[in-house]
């Protein structure tokens, strides 16, 4: 597949004119960075006010923050899937929806939320993508394959890397997802459901696994998973707490959140619950006995010391954190400065600072 990419990314292009003049609200946003939304909205009709969606919380906080004063140009919301979006009018569907696919971003992403704008628009509406390629053959058998039809501007020199469909008649919703197993120790085999768009899609990451083998759960413990993705820690920490212990299940992404919380029902987890939050907010403070973090690796240990500060918060006295990184010298510091005393553990090829 041949792709030719743009010299700047979309949110210092210029609105296509093919895209903008196809608008007809009530309008959709479908994710894209703040700043590509943002150059967006600048640039549509002020009376089409679309609803910009985002999956994660983090990145609807910080659309927020780049809209400024244009934010009452737009409705941001934050939602798992694009169908379960309410357009403003309180009517079911959109007119229109738009994707801004983020460039090299997750292909079966990419190929959900083309699957769930159908049944996001109402019949005859119309599903857009502004691609950050020049010339973009991903979307185009993606959409004919859905909706029956792909179109694209008549070329005539210009960049090829908007593309539109409409829906017509009907199609049974499709869930794109794997389903992996995982077994450790000598405990029970689990099943998980993950879904794109989120931590580790479609099997059980090495650095997960290496955490619930290190980390330390007695019966009866209350747990905090923060990052929790799908949620194979907490289900795994459930092994050890029994019957009388509880997990809390934590993290930004509201996909992450609904697939944790599918998860411990289907792995049978006797008490749980599950927080939507960006800065662990919602479960009690001094309250829990063990914290499990396995933040992300690309936000530059940010969300790394933001878990380590609110563990400590969580935790009672007495109370264990275990955190799995690979950057342990810069996360390390920051736990010593937060906790006591700390530990590093190394395990298939990761650490894991115990405190």
């Amino acid at each position: 597949m041949s792709r030719r990419k743009r010299e700047r990314p979309l949110s210092q292009a210029d609105v296509p004119e093919s895209l903008t003049s196809r608008l007809r609200p009530p309008v959709l946003v479908a994710l894209g960075s703040p700043a590509e939304v943002a150059h967006l909205v600048s640039h549509t009709p002020t009376d089409l006010r679309p609803t910009a969606s985002q999956m994660d919380l983090f990145q609807t906080e910080r659309l927020r923050e780049v809209l400024g004063e244009q934010a009452r140009q737009a409705d941001v919301v934050t939602a798992a899937d694009l169908w379960d979006v309410a357009a403003p009018d309180g009517t079911t569907g959109f007119q229109t929806v738009i994707f801004l696919p983020a460039r090299g971003g997750e292909r079966e992403l990419k190929i959900d939320v083309v699957e769930q704008a159908y049944h996001a628009l109402r019949p005859g509406g119309l599903f857009l993508v502004w691609s950050s390629y020049e010339s973009d053959q991903f979307f185009a058998p993606h959409l004919k394959k859905v909706f029956g039809r792909v179109h694209t501007p008549p070329q005539d020199g210009n960049p090829t890397n908007v593309l539109w469909s409409v829906r017509e008649g009907d199609r049974p919703r499709r869930r794109h997802e794997v389903t992996f197993q995982v077994k450790i120790g000598g405990g029970p085999s689990c099943r998980f459901v993950s879904r794109p768009g989120t931590f580790s899609y479609g099997k059980f990451d090495l650095g997960a696994r290496a955490l619930c083998e290190v980390m330390e759960v007695e019966p009866g413990d209350r747990v905090l998973d923060l990052g929790c993705g799908v949620g194979t820690n907490g289900v795994f920490a459930s092994q050890k707490f029994g019957e009388s212990g509880y997990v809390a299940f934590v993290d930004s992404n509201t996909r992450a959140v609904a697939l944790s919380e599918l998860n411990a029902r289907a792995n049978n987890v006797p008490h749980f619950e599950t927080f939507a939050t960006t800065n662990v907010e919602g479960p009690a403070e001094d309250s829990f006995d063990v914290v499990l973090a396995n933040p992300p690796y690309f936000a530059n240990s940010s969300v790394a010391h933001l878990f380590i500060r609110r563990a400590k918060s969580m935790l009672t006295p007495q109370g264990r954190f275990f955190m799995v990184t690979r950057q342990p010298g810069e996360v390390g510091e920051v736990l010593l400065e937060t906790f006591d005393e700390a530990e590093a553990v190394t395990h298939r090829g990761y650490t894991i600072l115990c405190a």
